[in-house]
């Protein structure tokens, strides 16, 4: 079973939520975001990130320009 193959908003437990989180895990690891796993995968931003979190994934920071105050000289 691919992960595009489920219908948005069934529920996946069992095996397939295990097979699931092991994909979402490995492709994330390898760089994907989460929003762009959860677009691939047809499933809310939520949800990827719950199953990533529950599989023991250790999730990145934000990404974007950080914000730095200049010292004063």
């Amino acid at each position: 079973m691919t992960a595009r193959t489920t219908a948005k908003g069934k529920r996946i437990t069992g095996e397939a939520r295990v097979k699931m989180a092991a994909d979402l895990k490995k492709k994330y690891e390898k760089g994907a975001s989460i929003r762009a796993l959860a677009e691939d995968t047809n499933r809310s931003y939520g949800f990827v990130h719950r199953v990533l979190s529950e599989s023991g994934v250790v999730l990145r920071g934000r990404g974007g320009a950080t914000r730095t105050k200049t010292k004063a000289p």
